[in-house]
């Protein structure tokens, strides 16, 4: 099989996403308007009798003072990943690429590697001896991605280097609720005893969840950036959600939804929602430090996740967590609140690169390091 690789238009692009069963955000056009630093195109795989069998979106970000690119795939491209050959669809990327200027390509590649049940994590993590979920023993594995491995090794790619939490780009372990064939009740009786007792509590309370509009975001701003300062992490401005806002519903009216916990008029938790087909994100989230007893984070987590079984989806995606399973690492309890939806921990093959020009492809690692 021989392949070429081309741009295609944007809307092209959103037609042949919405062929797919499951397709990143990361990788939909409007997704290329969000990250309105870097350039964007849309490509397309083409096969002998010039069909379109793959896309992806590439985010360009230039090296200072020289025009030459890091060509990045974000949690894609949407290509045959378990292809004998994975060479015949990445090398006319890597050609296209380095014709449009790139020094190296990183894709992301979107392949479940191994997955972990709630009730390992959990007896992982009271376990000593188990100090990180990569050394639990999983509860499924997917063999076949020992052979894509390999192959990328063989063809120059390689893993970026690794580091703690989230700084190699898309984190390579997620958490996701399987939602597929599961009523509200099923999934409401799979949570631990903690969240049915705080989902109840919140109700009990009088926290009321609805669905806001753009002009909402003014609201949840302020207690994203108080979860900021609480969490130390540094906050994106209130422009950034509202050109996600305006990208993501301008491809899809039901693109991104914005979630709003309230007690007696004061916001208590707000969340943004993505959704691509069958799978549905939790993107970004905020909680203010007053009524925390009144457990608006789990209301709204709870009314996401009937909303994604309405809208027909397959998986409920929590997103990132770390490694770290130790009673001290600051991110446990991040993966101890994800558990308690009854849902697994699941592990990609995650990034890798290819560098097109060595030289160039090590000082821009070096910028990125230095940025932090």
């Amino acid at each position: 099989m021989v392949l070429t690789v081309r741009t295609i238009s944007p809307d092209r692009h959103v037609l042949f996403n919405a062929s797919q069963p499951s397709v990143s955000f990361l990788q939909t056009p409007a997704w290329g308007q969000v990250k309105s630093e870097w350039r964007n195109e849309s490509l397309g795989w083409f096969d002998e009798q010039d069909r379109l069998v793959g896309a992806g979106l590439v985010l360009y970000r230039q090296l200072p003072k020289v025009k030459k690119y890091l060509a990045y795939l974000p949690e894609g491209p949407t290509i045959d990943w378990d292809a004998e050959d994975i060479g015949v669809w990445l090398r006319p990327l890597a050609e296209h690429v380095k014709a449009a200027g790139a020094f190296g390509v990183r894709v992301g590649a979107p392949v479940v590697v191994r997955r972990w049940g709630p009730d390992t994590i959990k007896a992982a993590i009271a376990d000593e001896r188990i100090p990180r979920l990569s050394e639990a023993l999983p509860d499924e594995v997917n063999h076949t991605h020992t052979h894509l491995r390999d192959s990328m090794r063989q063809l120059g790619w390689r893993p970026p280097d690794e580091e703690e939490g989230f700084a190699a780009g898309q984190p390579r372990f997620v958490f996701q609720l399987p939602t597929a064939g599961r009523t509200p009740e099923e999934l409401l009786a799979g949570m631990n005893q903690l969240w049915r007792r705080n989902i109840k509590k919140a109700a009990k309370l009088g926290v009321t969840v609805r669905q806001g509009e753009r002009d909402d975001l003014a609201r949840f701003h302020p207690l994203y950036v108080e979860t900021a300062e609480r969490d130390h992490f540094t906050p994106r401005p209130l422009s950034y959600f509202e050109t996600m806002w305006d990208a993501l519903r301008a491809e899809d009216p039901d693109r991104i939804r914005l979630y709003l916990a309230e007690h007696e008029g004061d916001l208590v938790a707000a969340t943004t929602w993505v959704r691509v087909g069958g799978h549905a994100w939790y993107s970004y989230g905020a909680s203010s430090t007053a009524k925390r007893e009144v457990r608006g984070s789990n209301a709204v987590q709870w009314q996401m996740i009937q909303d994604a079984v309405a809208a027909g989806c397959t998986v409920y995606d929590l997103r990132g967590i770390t490694e770290g399973l130790e009673a001290d690492d600051p991110h446990l309890g991040l993966i101890q609140f994800k558990v308690g939806t009854g849902g697994e921990a699941v592990e990609y093959l995650g990034e890798w690169d290819l560098p097109l020009n060595a030289l160039l492809y090590k000082a821009f690692d070096v910028y990125m390091k230095r940025r932090g």
